[in-house]
């Protein structure tokens, strides 16, 4: 710790989605409670998703990052992160020499960098600058050793995906189908297997990993990531971040609707379904119609988070008939956006309804709460199958979004003895959360050594001398 406070770290995160800037703050809070100094650089598009004021201990720096209106504007969130990776390349490497510059007479010297695995630029830029590099991985173990296996998938024909084969399992990813490949649908496929790739290549050249999970939860793919994939570097899985006794201040980047709270303490233990589907994910019109009458026809009280946006093309809540709400009686709470971890960790939560991005799963396995899985893209496909096959805290909804079927899942996770047994399983799986962080535990290990190997690097401005 007395080590530590002189040095600095510096991080700089995706810009978007939230659930690449959270977990990058969020590690932020926990390496500044081991005493190092933090410097976060971020771009200016969606700067104003970095609030000073919530961290008074950090220091931010803004850098341009030279997106038109239109280019900003893009929903191909991979063609983004590839401009993002060009013209970022400049400004970045400007902040951070100016800084490596300034750092050889400081008091807190420069330690490393951590930045997002998605911004594959700055291994190079680190290397330029004689500065290490660390990466953090915003996605799950799990995912990270699938996407590893691209060019085994390319060789072996399951890439690029075809539709005759998509229930076709695949053999060297136990439990996954080709239909569970994380790739990113209407984006071209060589582009797709070309960008994850090189981020794959560009992260097995850093000095290190770090993971927002726990080994208990994926020990098998951390296993594999360490002897197969990346068997020369440091791999620190020191999750769940959100547990760690962190400061007041919300790391949420929507204003959030506490009224829900109020709701939640007047239902039942375990009766309440959870609505959400991140931050990113929409849906059609119809889809949307059928799930307001799947939760209505269940007779289960819900609280449904309903982003302006969720409805391609229309402001969704719009959309709901004539007198749904009232039909409800008080049954349903509907909301633009909710305190989820909060939510999550309420007793009365018994389901949540989910997109199954990483954090969002990762957030319900902690708190005990079995999952109804409906997955659109990426990552979120192989979450949702380790989810409902192989941790068994959830059910996957595989034959659209019709209300029949969705009363019927819902019965199931929360009245049937499946769903009981999916229960079991998920608070067994939330005691191991909470014992990893404990002293001696997997993940506080693992975060000491994190800070070990960061004081290891000798600081820039020594290497300078």
């Amino acid at each position: 710790m007395e080590q530590s406070k002189h040095r600095r770290v510096i991080l700089f995160p995706l810009p978007c989605p939230a659930s690449h800037i959270n977990p990058m703050l969020q590690l932020a809070n926990i390496l500044h409670t081991k005493g190092f100094s933090i410097t976060i650089i971020h771009t200016n598009f969606n700067a104003h998703k970095f609030n000073p004021s919530a961290h008074p201990h950090f220091t931010f720096i803004s850098i341009p990052d030279g997106l038109s209106e239109s280019e900003a504007a893009s929903n191909n969130i991979l063609h983004l992160f590839s401009l993002l990776n060009v013209k970022c390349v400049e400004p970045f490497l400007e902040c951070l020499a100016s800084l490596l510059s300034a750092d050889a007479n400081s008091e807190e010297p420069i330690a490393c960098l951590i930045s997002d695995s998605i911004f594959d630029f700055t291994q190079p830029v680190a290397e330029s600058l004689k500065l290490p590099r660390v990466v953090l991985k915003t996605e799950g173990a799990t995912c990270v050793a699938v996407y590893s296996a691209f060019p085994l998938l390319l060789e072996k024909g399951y890439l690029p995906i075809q539709d005759s084969r998509l229930e076709e399992l695949v053999k060297e990813l136990p439990h996954l189908k080709v239909k569970d490949l994380p790739v990113v649908k209407g984006y071209d496929a060589d582009k797709n297997f070309e960008f994850v790739v090189y981020v794959s290549s560009k992260t097995q050249a850093s000095d290190g990993l770090i993971f927002n999970t726990f080994e208990d939860l994926e020990e098998i793919s951390l296993a594999k990531i360490r002897h197969e994939y990346l068997p020369n570097t440091p791999i620190f899985p020191i999750g769940p971040f959100h547990k760690y006794s962190l400061s007041p201040s919300s790391n949420s980047l929507l204003s959030q609707d506490q009224s829900c709270i109020s709701w939640l303490n007047s239902q039942a233990p375990k009766s309440v379904v959870y609505v959400s589907f991140g931050t990113v994910a929409k849906m059609e019109e119809d889809q949307f119609l059928e799930i307001a009458w799947g939760l209505c026809n269940s007779n289960q009280p819900f609280l449904w988070v309903v982003r302006p946006d969720l409805v391609h093309g229309s402001n969704c809540l719009e959309q709901l008939p004539s007198g749904f709400v009232e039909t409800l009686n008080g049954r349903g709470h509907i909301v633009k956006w909710a305190p989820q971890k909060e939510v999550l960790a309420h007793p009365v939560v018994g389901a949540f309804w989910t997109h199954n991005g990483w954090n969002s799963t990762f957030e319900s396995v902690c708190e005990g709460v079995p999952m109804i899985c409906t997955p659109s893209f990426a990552d979120q496909m192989v979450l949702a199958r380790y989810a409902s096959e192989v941790w068994k805290v959830g059910l996957q909804m595989e034959d659209g979004i019709e209300r029949g079927v969705i009363e019927k899942t819902i019965r199931k996770v929360m009245v049937e003895k499946e769903g009981e047994e999916m229960r079991d399983r998920a608070l067994k799986l939330m005691e191991k959360a909470n014992l990893c962080l404990k002293q001696g535990g997997s993940s506080n290990q693992s975060l000491d050594g994190l800070v070990k190997h960061i004081l290891s690097f000798i600081p820039f401005g020594v290497l300078q001398e």
